[in-house]
C-alpha cells in the first residue's frame, strides 16, 4: 500500500526551484495520499502538524530553517513517524550537523529513500528543540538578529548582533548537572547543545552528538570584546572546553536558576525571558531521513557506545574540575 506524505511548508522560505518543484517531486515517487499544509510561520506550523499525524501521515516533509523543524519535532517526538527536512532555511544548523544537503532533489531522495535513524531531542522548559538553546548572551544575540536582516544577511547578522552585546553584564547563575551543583557564579551564557555546529559554522561542542543519549552543556563567563574574542577563536581554532573562560560538560537533565530575567532560545527562536530553566534529553525521540549510508551509521553507532560507556560509571568529563 503507498504511504500517506505530508508536507508542511513554510510559504516565505525558498529552495531550489519552489514548492512547486517539490509537489512534482513528490508525485514522482509512490505516494498515496499527499497532505499539503503552508504556513506563513514557524509557530503555525504545530497545528498542522498534529493535523498531519491525525490523518495518518506515514511520512512529513518539513520545508524550513531550524525554527520550523524544531516547531515540528516538538509534536512530532515520540511518535514513530519519519520527519525528513529540506532546509530552506538561512542558517540548517540541523540539517547541516546531520548531513542532509541543501539540494532539494537530494533532500526529497533522502526522504523516500534514505535511512531512518532515531535521533534525540532536548527539551527545555517543556519544550522539544533538536540544535541547541541556550539564555544569556547567545539568546540575546539571536533575539536582536532582525527577522528582515536574517533573510538580507545570514550568519553576518548573528555576527551584527553579537558585536551589540559583547559588553553585556554578567549574571549570577547557579548551574546543576543530574541532581548535583556544578556551577555557582556569575557567567554571560548557558548553552545547551544537541549537536556540535552553531551559526558560522563554530564548533561549540566538539564531541556532541544528537544520538548519543546526553545534552551537552556549556558556561561562558567571558565578559567585553577582548575575552569574547578570545573564545570564539578557539573555538574556531581548537577546542571549546581549552578556553579559560569556558567550561563544559554533559548531562541527562540540567536545571538552571538566574540572579535577573534572561531571555532564552531553542534552535535560533527566541523565548519570553525567565529566571529558570530546566532542561533533559529525550533518546531517540524523533526518527529523521538521513542520507544512506550504512558505513557512517556504524561508525556512530559505535561512537555512540564508546561514549554511553565512559559515563555509565557516573563520573563526569575533565571539564568538571573547570
Amino acid at each position: 500500500m503507498s504511504p500517506t506524505v505530508a508536507v508542511v511548508a513554510h510559504r516565505k522560505k525558498t529552495l531550489g526551484a519552489g514548492l512547486d518543484r517539490l509537489r512534482v517531486l513528490i508525485t514522482e515517487e509512490d505516494v498515496g495520499e499527499l497532505l499539503w499544509y503552508e504556513v506563513p510561520k514557524s509557530k503555525k506550523a504545530r497545528k498542522k502538524v498534529r493535523e498531519a499525524l491525525k490523518q495518518g501521515a506515514d511520512l512529513v516533509f518539513v520545508w524550513g530553517g531550524d525554527g520550523m523543524v524544531q516547531r515540528c519535532a516538538d509534536v512530532m517526538a515520540g511518535s514513530g513517524v519519519p520527519m525528513a527536512v529540506l532546509p530552506a532555511g538561512t542558517g540548517n544548523l540541523f540539517a547541516n550537523n546531520v548531513g542532509i544537503p541543501i539540494d532539494l532533489e537530494e533532500a526529497v531522495r533522502i526522504g523516500f529513500h534514505g535511512r531512518r535513524e532515531k535521533l534525540d531531542l532536548g527539551v527545555l522548559n517543556g519544550e522539544h528543540f533538536a540544535v541547541m538553546a541556550g539564555a544569556g548572551f547567545e539568546a540575546e544575540m539571536i533575539a536582536d538578529a532582525d527577522r528582515q536582516a536574517k533573510e538580507r544577511l545570514g550568519r553576518l547578522s548573528y555576527v551584527k548582533a553579537a558585536v551589540r552585546h559583547v559588553g553585556g553584564p554578567l549574571v549570577p547563575m547557579e548551574i546543576k548537572i543530574d541532581g548535583t551543583t556544578w556551577f555557582d557564579g556569575e557567567a554571560s551564557c548557558l548553552l545547551l547543545g544537541n549537536v556540535s555546529t552553531i551559526a558560522g559554522g563554530i564548533e561549540a561542542f566538539d564531541d556532541a552528538r544528537p544520538d548519543d543519549g546526553w545534552l551537552d552543556v556549556g558556561v561562558s563567563t567571558a565578559q567585553g570584546p577582548v575575552q569574547w574574542a578570545r573564545v570564539i577563536g578557539r573555538m574556531a581554532t581548537g577546542r571549546s572546553d581549552d578556553s579559560p573562560f569556558v567550561r563544559i560538560t554533559r548531562a541527562r537533565k540540567v536545571s538552571a536558576r538566574f540572579g535577573a530575567p534572561l531571555t532564552y532560545e531553542l534552535d535560533g527562536g527566541d523565548r519570553e525571558a525567565t529566571t529558570c530553566l530546566k532542561a533533559k534529553v529525550v533518546a531517540g525521540a524523533l526518527t529523521i531521513c538521513l542520507p544512506p549510508d550504512e558505513r557512517s551509521g556504524e561508525r556512530s553507532d559505535e561512537r555512540s557506545d564508546e561514549r554511553s560507556g565512559e559515563r555509565l560509571d557516573g563520573r563526569s568529563d575533565e571539564s568538571w574540575d573547570g
